[in-house]
């Protein structure tokens, strides 16, 4: 089973592209972030030609979160959830669904804006609820995977340049805390199940030209459970979207998982 997360930053504008790149790479599930499109105008026919049921939670221009499941081989979606416990948000950021043994929680994690502004506050709560909820969901579902645009880098192997950005916003040790807080479940970040060495990005500005010169971050993520470690076989930052026409500034990250 290969399991896939993608920031598309608008839906509309990308869905040739997913499509074209589904169709090459064929993962079973696909997480999406950044939609951008209420519910009622999700392409729901497209992706169903190209081979996916989905569950959508979207909104107009901004956010939304999307969870596609491969017809062919993965069952319906189970124990939709849309809104979590103590968590009031308009913003459609969080969806989690049940695909056979496997239960996926799809994140778009707030931006934050900057270190000390209000957003900044916000995204530190917003973390909070969400680490809250995931600790609920471990223990209800050992097969957990967690994944999606963190907006948080790890540590500094996965910043083009650590000094730089210093503590600033995805950087900073109270955002890097918040995501040990989750791992610290017995989640596992599959990338690094694999893959040690810095230099390895997901997304770059499109100013300065930051992906010719790889000037990026890490920020998309893939969290396994400890039940899933074995079953990890492999994980990859596929760069390819990222260099077509009118690329997403985030490209695809994928985990293949033997079960």
């Amino acid at each position: 089973m290969k399991i896939a997360s993608w920031n598309v930053n608008s839906l509309k504008v990308r869905l040739p592209q997913l499509t074209e790149w589904a169709a090459d790479a064929q993962p079973d599930i696909i997480a999406l972030q950044e939609t951008k499109l209420e519910d009622a105008k999700f392409p729901v026919d497209e992706l169903a030609a190209a081979g996916y049921r989905t569950v959508y939670s979207g909104q107009k221009t901004y956010n939304g979160v999307a969870i596609l499941a491969r017809q062919a081989t993965q069952p319906e979606f189970k124990d939709v959830v849309t809104d979590i416990p103590g968590l009031e948000d308009p913003q459609r950021r969080i969806l989690a669904a049940t695909i056979g043994g496997l239960r996926v929680v799809d994140l778009y994690v707030v931006n934050g804006k900057a270190v000390g502004d209000e957003k900044y506050a916000y995204k530190l709560d917003w973390l909070a609820k969400v680490q809250a909820f995931l600790a609920q969901e471990i223990t209800r579902y050992p097969n957990l995977v967690v994944l999606g645009d963190f907006n948080i880098a790890p540590d500094d192997r996965d910043v083009y340049d650590p000094a730089a950005w210093g503590e600033e916003v995805l950087c900073s040790p109270p955002e890097r805390a918040a995501l040990k807080s989750i791992t610290d479940l017995g989640l596992h970040d599959s990338f690094r199940l694999f893959e040690q060495a810095g230099e390895h990005y997901s997304w770059w500005d499109y100013r300065q030209a930051a992906f010719r010169r790889n000037m990026g971050v890490r920020i998309d993520l893939i969290l396994i459970s400890e039940a899933l470690k074995s079953a990890a076989k492999a994980a990859a930052i596929d760069r390819t979207p990222r260099r077509w026409e009118r690329p997403s500034d985030h490209t695809p990250v994928t985990l293949d998982l033997e079960i």
